[in-house]
């Protein structure tokens, strides 16, 4: 058989797969992440959802995605290799200075991270570059080729390059690496022209200080990926997940990790697109809880908001600025440290407390029995009897409830509470921390979030969107099929994409628009060549072209889309037009007689739309309960019945409270819910409006 598809999303728990043939059938699996060996756990993956749809590798012949956290890890967990910075002279300080701004004004004791290359690996050249591009000192050879010698010396594995305003001209920059190149053609470079081609020297630096620490582990990890895979005879060459919602072939991915670090998360966000397009709902809010974070995004207008900016690895994790700054294009989302391995504590005041810190897959939450001691919201949720011990993954994993019980039950003795208050009160923590997170994400873009529908998905999600939608006022929940490996899913539906951008600052009114059309025709031929080695014709290749502007004398900018090249008209009173109203509906008023100026132009290259539905298959007749068990949603616990998601039929209505099992997560109904199973296969669960409650 031929006319395969796989996607593989690896998460910080579970690693899932998921098996598409090209006439809808689907096969899903779900395992735990190895984190030793991030491709163990994708293979043995792999050969499960073949071993049960009963072909070969070589049946695979459509695409392999692949969504990945192993850029993301490198930078959190530090585990990146040596590596070294270059900068101008005199500007050795610049990842400790930062950009000076404080995250919380009001902490004498405020702290940051260190830097990922320390002040003793970073390097000043006797070189300058002016603001305007012109080059008023070059680079001495001589100068670098003791620095290289050097480098070799201090067992240096890659290196960035940050020179001042490089981003206007990069010339400097690429002088080093060529030298680099010959005389230690072993060193992986990172050039901020490159990767970053943007104002803001920190910001710059930072992200090209997180490619280059992260590209020794991300080439080769590839690279292996695709030698493993021919090994097994899939001729497919991968596609990788990028944050900014789209896919590209792996050899780009490599030489731009950067560009991977929120790859899963960004493919539950344009599933959730997906939905929205499917069930004809203009907005909608995604919910993706799975065991190490959860993660909500807003869809409007069926598309996810895309940012220049975001971070990695906050210290603290609601607040911005305590993070390492990317400014590469990203989906639009906040994160936080809310999963079901979210570790439930006792903090200094003698509260509850959960996450941010997750048990993860090693050793996992004390219920899985792989060595955890500490309790978590898996735990909680086994013990409310959320969850059922004998069938989680479908009985493929059973669930210790004794061990979960013992942790929780030390957790209540130092809280001086009941066994099942203490699991009903981390159960309702960690909704209030996703709810709060959510509301200030949407409450931060000037959206109203109440009524929002919710789209709930990843392995803990469906176990928490009723709670957390009454906390966000919020009367219709989605849970699509194949709910818990929803974003390895949407790898498939997500189309080759590539967005590019290149600082150039300057006054609306007066635009060089002879350097302007250079920049653009720059991008646009880097995005062409990038989806043609992904596979796809340039005759396929679609452009849409987008500027950052913002009130002349101001700090931040804001985005604006076009659907051709602005050098094609030089209209600037559409320009300006189209940056007010997008400054107005983010912050309510208009600057009329002030200056505008542009930041950065933006060139977004896309492939053909992806389209890989998933059959539908629904029962005949209504399914009756196959159970009942006892569930605490508060005291005292009560019987509810059990369904098999498997045996519902299209229009059937379920009230809650009810469980809804299916093998890879759980849908738990609260009271008040009624659910209804809709044709498309998602079960579409709405309560009394409670908007302005």
């Amino acid at each position: 058989m031929t006319g395969f598809a796989v996607a593989v999303d690896i998460g910080g728990t579970f690693t899932d797969i998921v098996l598409r043939h090209n006439d809808g059938r689907t096969w899903v699996d779900k395992t735990l992440t190895t984190h030793g060996d991030l491709l163990e756990g994708f293979f043995r993956g792999l050969d499960g959802v073949l071993a049960d749809a009963g072909v070969a590798p070589q049946s695979i012949d459509d695409v392999v995605v692949h969504a990945t956290t192993v850029v993301t890890n490198a930078v959190i967990e530090r585990k990146g290799p040596a590596t070294a910075l270059l900068v101008t002279k005199g500007f050795r300080d610049i990842l400790y200075i930062r950009d000076e701004h404080r995250y919380d004004m009001f902490d004498a004791q405020i702290e940051f991270h260190e830097p990922l290359v320390p002040r003793a690996s970073t390097f000043g050249i006797d070189e300058r570059t002016i603001a305007d591009g012109t080059i008023a000192k070059t680079v001495d050879r001589d100068e670098i080729a003791a620095l290289a010698e050097d480098l070799r010396e201090r067992g240096i594995n890659s290196t960035a390059v940050c020179l001042l305003n490089a981003y206007r001209n990069p010339t400097n920059e690429r002088q080093i690496r060529d030298i680099l190149a010959e005389l230690a053609p072993d060193l992986y470079v990172s050039l901020s022209s490159e990767v970053a081609p943007q104002i803001r020297e920190y910001q710059r630096c930072s992200t090209t200080v997180i490619n280059a620490y992260t590209m020794p582990i991300s080439e080769p990890y590839l690279r292996r990926l695709s030698e493993l895979l021919g090994a097994r005879g899939i001729q497919q060459r991968p596609l990788i997940m990028l944050s900014n919602g789209g896919v590209i072939g792996a050899e780009v991915a490599g030489r731009f990790p950067v560009r991977m670090i929120e790859s899963g998360p960004a493919a539950g966000a344009l599933v959730a697109s997906h939905y929205a397009e499917l069930l004809g709902l203009d907005r909608l809010m995604s919910f993706d809880m799975g065991g190490t974070t959860a993660k909500a995004c807003l869809i409007q207008d069926r598309q996810p908001l895309v940012t220049g900016t975001f971070e990695v690895d906050r210290r603290y994790r609601f607040k911005s600025g305590s993070g390492l700054p990317i400014i590469v294009p990203c989906i639009d989302m906040i994160e936080i440290g809310a999963g079901g391995g979210s570790i439930a504590t006792v903090d200094d005041l003698g509260l509850l407390k959960v996450g941010p810190e997750s048990a993860g897959s090693e050793p996992g939450p004390v219920c899985y029995g792989r060595g955890g001691h500490q309790p978590t919201v898996t735990d909680a949720d086994l013990v409310l009897g959320l969850l059922d011990a004998a069938n989680f993954l479908g009985g493929d994993m059973r669930l210790d409830r004794a061990g979960a019980e013992q942790a929780i039950a030390r957790l209540a003795t130092k809280l001086g509470a009941s066994l099942e208050e203490t699991a009903l009160g981390i159960y309702r923590v960690v909704g209030e921390s996703m709810a709060s997170a959510a509301r200030a994400h949407a409450t931060d873009r000037g959206v109203d979030y109440r009524g929002m529908p919710v789209l709930a998905f990843g392995g803990a999600g469906p176990v928490h969107a009723c709670y957390v939608a009454e906390l966000l006022q919020s009367d219709r929940i989605i849970y699509p099929p194949l709910a818990s490996v929803l974003s390895a899913f949407g790898t498939l539906v997500t189309p080759l994409r590539l967005d590019l951008a290149r600082g150039a600052l300057g006054r609306l009114a007066a635009l060089d628009w002879a350097e302007i059309g250079e920049l653009i025709d720059e991008m646009e031929t880097e995005g062409h060549r990038a989806l043609a080695d992904a596979g796809c014709p340039s005759a396929a290749v679609r452009l849409t072209y987008g500027t950052d502007m913002r009130y002349l004398g101001q700090q931040n900018e804001v985005s604006v889309d076009f659907a051709r090249s602005p050098v094609l008209s030089r209209d600037t009173a559409t320009m300006r037009e189209a940056f007010e109203a997008a400054y107005e509906s983010q912050y309510g008023l208009r600057l009329s007689d002030s200056e505008v100026e542009v930041v950065t132009w933006r060139v977004n290259a896309h492939g053909p739309s992806a389209s890989r539905e998933r059959r539908v298959d629904l029962a005949a007749q209504p399914g009756a309960p196959k159970a009942e068990r006892m569930v605490l949603f508060a005291a005292p616990a009560e019987p509810v019945p059990v369904y098999d998601r498997a045996a519902l039929a299209a229009g059937q209505e379920i009230a809650g409270p009810a469980i809804i099992e299916e093998r890879e997560t759980t849908i738990v109904l609260q009271k008040n819910w009624l659910a209804q199973v809709d044709v498309t296969g998602c079960i579409i669960a709405s309560r009394p409006s409670a908007k302005g409650t």
